[in-house]
């Protein structure tokens, strides 16, 4: 072999190896830019099992971060919400944030249940059931809903913020669908196929 040949094969030896080189060195730079297992895992939906969900009961589960409460409502509770409207500053929900399937009186695809952010629109802080009627601590008109603690809004049994409290809307109604009667999703609007 000549040396004009040696010096050329070494030439693009030497090119060959630096480029698989730096692609090997470039590989994990690259990868780093892609969202890690844990960022994805809180952004997917969640499911949630209403199955041991008791009529006129509320369970809490974290989304994001943020609380959800998914009341399992009554009859009786369906029926009181009409004797508060006249009360509400937002009855329509048209001020509301919420999906198109929540634009009715129930605020749900469900009408037995709710499912909505559980967090003030005031200042953030969290609202705690009061699901009985007329209890001591809430007066003789209370047909039952949510009460913030923290500056005393009142929302009713579809999260229908009443006039004359500091929230300035109604509660947050999130994207969800049912897979079917037991199982909700919470993340997902209707006809958005699972992550």
């Amino acid at each position: 072999m000549s040396k004009l040949d040696r010096r050329k094969f070494l030439s693009v030896a030497t090119s060959v190896t630096s480029v698989i080189g730096g692609i090997f060195a470039i590989t994990p730079f690259i990868l780093s830019f892609q969202p890690s297992k844990k960022a994805k895992a809180l952004g997917a939906a969640i499911k949630v099992d209403l199955s041991n969900l008791e009529v006129g009961s509320i369970i809490k589960v974290i989304y994001r971060g943020t609380p959800y409460y998914v009341v399992h409502r009554s009859e009786d509770m369906i029926e009181r919400l009409k004797s508060s409207e006249n009360d509400l500053r937002d009855p329509d929900s048209d001020l509301s944030v919420q999906p198109n399937f929540a634009k009715n009186e129930f605020r749900s695809m469900k009408p037995k249940y709710l499912v909505v952010e559980g967090v003030c629109t005031h200042l953030g802080c969290a609202p705690i059931e009061k699901f009985s009627i007329a209890p001591a601590d809430m007066g003789p008109d209370w047909n039952g809903g949510f009460y913030c603690p923290c500056h005393g809004s009142k929302f009713d049994l579809s999260g229908r913020v009443y006039s004359g409290v500091p929230a300035p809307s109604n509660l947050r109604v999130p994207p969800h669908r049912f897979e079917n009667d037991s199982i909700l999703v919470v993340g997902e609007n209707p006809g958005e196929a699972g992550v």
